[in-house]
């Protein structure tokens, strides 16, 4: 069921739009957050919503307590009612529930989430309690506003968002650092609202955000490569990967989707023509083809540099470029040679082609399928930013980037202006892109590695294992990255993590 638009939230939920509760329980229950009691029945004496951690403690005007176990009773609704909808008396049974009742699990559970300090009243500072204080604040603004905003309450929204231009500063802590790129979302989500009518402008033909990058986004986009390990950890295990397909190989094929954003200078595969270098007698390539997918106008540039790097070791290289988006790619772009071994590598790039039906992604991966390839290496963000409501996504993706925030604040100083470039200039388009757009203009569809292991298996491809947690740990050490990130094997794939929440995940497939 497509979901209803943001209008139909405002108001109540009854018997008669039992289909309607039915989504929105459905796709609280799928990010995590369990309907309790709703907030309308709980009065002003009562004992406020219990916050609950997996130690057992719970969260508690703002500090951790010791818990007992409770289940919620749901005594005004029967579960059997629910299912027997031949029932009318039944169905008009059903106590009203009010949407935005539901939308408060969304607070519950995110500031379950959050790192708390466990309480030790007599060491602890004023100062410290406060800043907690603060930050529950502007956790419980943040979320309102969303809901304000998913409920198209312009004016309750726009004083939601003063408070919060004032409290989500830039050069702050990190969450007030990353509240303020979800505060610049909002306010552009809350622009595009308009009645339901003719859609808006079409927008240019786009293979992912950066296609259209400004200068400032390019320079962040390049920080962000050599300061953060996600896309190198990336480059690093598909090159590996790559290498092997290639083993004992003399003519080899490389199908780059997207050339990794169009990032300057080719840095994956002059790491790979490199190792292909280094190879003796018979086992050296006698010719490499790269073959670039994608509108940006530097990939012939980047091909020329790499040919020239190529000659240099004595790799003789031959590139070429189809400048299509995913969409559009067919079969007969691509030349193939009987002689040579095909692989294909997708660097953040795949989950720019899901949309809200299945049909174009499976369009792809069906033309990739068909090419016949030896392995398709692909490299992804691992999280759920593409749910059907707005207030999932929106509180995933304030999950995800509060860690990528909270591991810029371990790696660089608070005033650091090439932070704030990485901060504001890149990973603030991809936060407004998650929350403010939505159809074809929603490009930053990213999802975890589950569901990209059900796509796959429909497309007709099958999961070959990376083992290499061993060599992607000892990259980590090698390359001096910063302690918090962790690499775990999940079903065959590699992640990696920031203090055990997932960034990027690698894996490998076979047609």
């Amino acid at each position: 069921m497509a979901p209803p638009p943001y209008s139909a939230y405002n108001g109540e939920i009854d018997g008669e739009n039992l289909p309607l509760a039915f989504d929105i329980w459905e796709n609280l229950w799928a990010y995590g957050y369990y309907p309790h009691q709703p907030i309308s029945e709980i009065n002003s004496t009562s004992t406020l919503v219990d916050f609950p951690f997996c130690d057992g403690t719970i969260v508690r005007d703002n500090k951790r307590v010791k818990r007992t176990v409770c289940f919620p009773i749901y005594n005004s609704i029967n579960c059997h009612s629910f299912f027997n909808t031949n029932n009318s008396s039944s169905r008009n049974s059903i106590p009203k529930l009010h949407f935005r009742d539901h939308i408060r699990t969304y607070t519950q559970r995110y500031l379950a989430a959050e790192p708390v300090e466990d309480t030790n009243s007599s060491e602890s500072s004023g100062g410290e309690e406060d800043g907690c204080a603060d930050g529950v604040r502007l956790v419980q603004l943040l979320i309102a506003c969303a809901e304000a905003v998913a409920c198209r309450d312009k004016s309750h929204a726009s004083i939601l968002l003063s408070e919060l231009k004032a409290n989500a500063l830039v050069f702050g802590s990190s969450f007030q650092r990353v509240a303020s790129c979800f505060v610049q979302g909002l306010i552009e989500r809350l622009n595009l609202i308009q009645p339901i009518g003719p859609a808006g402008p079409m927008m240019p033909s786009m293979m992912n955000i950066m296609d259209v990058a400004s200068d400032e986004m390019e320079e962040a986009f390049r920080l962000v490569y050599e300061l953060c390990p996600h896309i190198q950890f990336g480059h690093y295990l598909a090159n590996s990967t790559i290498l092997e397909a290639f083993e004992g190989e003399s003519f080899v094929h490389v199908v780059d989707l997207g050339m990794s954003l169009g990032l300057r200078h080719g840095h994956q595969w002059r790491g790979l023509i490199q190792n292909l270098a280094g190879r003796v007698g018979g086992e050296r390539v006698r010719r490499l083809r790269i073959t670039g997918v994608g509108l940006c106008e530097r990939l012939q540039t980047i091909g020329e540099e790499l040919s020239v790097y190529a000659n240099n070791l004595g790799v003789n290289l031959e590139f070429s470029v189809v400048e299509k988006n995913l969409e559009n790619l067919k079969p007969e772009d691509i030349k193939v040679r009987e002689e040579e071994v095909l692989v294909v590598n997708s660097i953040l790039q795949l989950h720019c082609v899901v949309k809200e039906s299945r049909g174009a992604l499976n369009s792809v991966l069906q033309m990739i399928h068909g090419l016949g390839p030896k392995v398709l290496v692909m490299v992804e963000q691992d999280s759920s930013h593409n749910g059907p409501f707005f207030l999932g996504r929106f509180m995933e993706s304030l999950h995800y980037y509060s860690s990528i925030f909270d591991s810029l604040d371990v790696m660089l100083p608070k005033y650091d202006t090439k932070r704030a470039k990485m901060e504001q200039f890149y990973f603030a388009e991809e936060i407004k892109n998650i929350v403010s757009c939505e159809g074809p203009l929603r490009m930053e569809r990213h999802e975890r590695v589950d569901q990209w292991r059900r796509r796959m298996s429909r497309a007709g491809f099958q999961a070959a294992p990376i083992k290499m947690v061993a060599q992607a740990k000892q990259w980590l050490l090698k390359n001096k990255v910063c302690e918090g990130y962790t690499v775990v094997e999940e079903k065959g794939c590699l992640v990696l993590g920031w203090k055990s929440r997932p960034i990027v995940a690698v894996s490998c497939w076979k047609c």
